[in-house]
């Protein structure tokens, strides 16, 4: 039987780093629209390299602020324009990759965007899947536990 690591396990490796402020930050949206029967759906993106379940994320990008850099990701990423909430909904943790291969420990500060339009063609559409889910289906789906609370957290609260 062999035992999975966890997420956590994963991070304390990088205890050392985290405390000496050598995390990356990364901003991310969850893009949120009110399904047919009135429940909120979320859009879930899979990662170019493994193909994984996650958010549309990204560094942050000069000139814009937070809020509005998560509306281009939303966009490249997910193929959807919407509003963010200036506001963060929250953040999570995860271990970015970088092109070297090098593993970093990076903190997302996640906006909910509302979804106004979804397009097939985007710029990362050949390179993605996405789907839309309910909030407890995509918090199933990913593996960061603090991204899964957020998903959940729209359980609790009205987003529209």
């Amino acid at each position: 039987m062999t035992k999975k690591v966890t997420h956590l396990a994963r991070l304390a490796a990088y205890a050392g780093v985290i405390m000496g402020g050598g995390m990356v930050e990364q901003v991310g949206a969850i893009c949120f629209r009110t399904g047919l029967q009135g429940s909120t759906e979320v859009l879930l993106v899979t990662t170019r390299e493994t193909g994984r379940w996650t958010i549309p994320k990204g560094w942050p990008i000069k000139g814009l602020k937070s809020h509005e850099a998560a509306e281009r990701e939303a966009w490249e990423e997910a193929g959807v324009k919407g509003k963010a909430r200036k506001r963060p909904l929250g953040y999570f943790t995860y271990l970015k990759t970088l092109d070297d291969g090098t593993k970093v420990p990076s903190l997302v500060e996640v906006h909910l965007v509302e979804v106004k339009k979804a397009f097939i063609e985007f710029p990362e559409s050949k390179e993605r899947r996405v789907e839309w889910l309910s909030p407890v289906a995509a918090a199933v789906r990913v593996s960061e536990p603090e991204l899964k609370g957020l998903l959940m957290s729209l359980l609790r609260r009205s987003v529209a």
